[in-house]
C-alpha cells in the first residue's frame, strides 16, 4: 500500500516523537528532525509529499525562512506550518511564506491527521500541466514537445531558448508564484544576487510576445516580493 512522505520538523523532542508515532500509525510515512539543517540534508535526499514545519525552531532559521526556501526548492510541496495557539500573525505569515495551511499548538493528533491528509489529497488532485503537449497561455499555445509559442492564429511567435525554459515553468505551475531566485536556479543553474535583472529582462520580453496589453499583464502577473505567476485563462 503506498503511504505518502512526511517530513516532520519539530525541535521539542517530546511532541517530535508523539506525532510522528502517530502519524507512522496512520498510513502516513514520517521522517522526523529537530531544526533546518537537518531539514535541509533531509531533503537533499528525497523531496517529501508534505512537511510539517514548526514556526518557532530554535537555531538560525525559523520555520517562515524555511517555508519560504522550501516552496523556492519545489512549488508542489504540501506545506502546514505548527503555530502557536491564537497567533493570528503566525498564521499570515506562514501562509505568506508558501504554506498550504496551519495548525495551532496544541493540536489533537486526528485534527493533525486530518489536516495532513487534505493537503495531500489536493496535492495529488491537481493536474500536471506538465503531462500536457499544449497549454493555453492567454490567447497563445505553448507547445511543449515542438518548443513553440503560438499566436492565436496559429502562427511561431519567436523565443529564445531562455523564454521557452521559463514558460515552460509557468506552464508546469500554474496559479503558483514563482520567486526570482528559483526561476533563475532552475533555469541557469546559478544562484541570484540581489541586483541580478535576468528574469525580470526575460519576463518583459515575454510580456511583449504573449500579453494583449504588456503594460497591464493578465497571464503572467506580477506577486510582489515574491516574483511571478502564471494565470491560465477561465475556461
Amino acid at each position: 500500500m503506498f503511504r505518502p512522505s512526511v517530513l516532520l520538523v519539530e525541535d521539542d523532542a517530546f511532541q517530535r516523537a508523539a506525532a510522528e508515532a502517530f502519524l507512522n500509525g496512520n498510513d502516513l510515512r514520517v521522517i522526523a528532525v529537530e531544526n533546518g539543517a537537518q531539514m535541509r540534508r533531509q531533503i537533499a535526499r528525497a523531496m517529501p509529499d508534505l512537511v510539517l514545519l514548526d514556526v518557532h525552531l530554535t537555531g538560525q532559521e525559523d520555520g517562515f525562512a524555511l517555508a519560504r526556501w522550501l516552496r523556492e526548492t519545489s512549488p508542489k510541496v504540501g506545506i502546514i506550518m505548527l503555530t502557536a495557539a491564537g497567533d493570528s500573525v503566525d498564521k499570515v505569515l506562514g501562509l505568506e511564506s508558501g504554506a498550504d495551511d496551519y495548525v495551532a499548538k496544541p493540536y489533537e493528533p486526528r485534527e493533525l491527521l486530518a489536516r495532513c491528509k487534505s493537503v495531500l489529497r489536493r496535492s495529488a488532485s491537481k493536474v500536471t500541466p506538465a503531462l500536457l503537449e499544449r497549454i493555453r497561455m492567454g490567447g497563445h499555445t505553448l507547445d511543449l514537445s515542438r518548443r513553440q509559442l503560438l499566436d492565436g492564429e496559429g502562427r511561431d511567435v519567436a523565443l529564445t531558448s531562455g523564454e521557452f525554459d521559463i514558460l515552460k515553468l509557468f506552464a508546469e505551475n500554474p496559479n503558483r508564484p514563482l520567486s526570482r531566485d528559483w526561476l533563475l536556479e532552475t533555469t541557469s543553474h546559478r544562484s541570484r544576487d540581489p541586483f541580478d535583472r535576468a528574469i525580470d529582462l526575460r519576463v518583459t520580453r515575454i510580456r511583449r510576445k504573449l500579453e494583449p496589453t504588456p503594460q497591464k499583464p493578465t497571464v503572467i502577473r506580477t506577486v510582489r516580493g515574491v516574483g511571478y505567476m502564471f494565470v491560465p485563462p477561465a475556461e
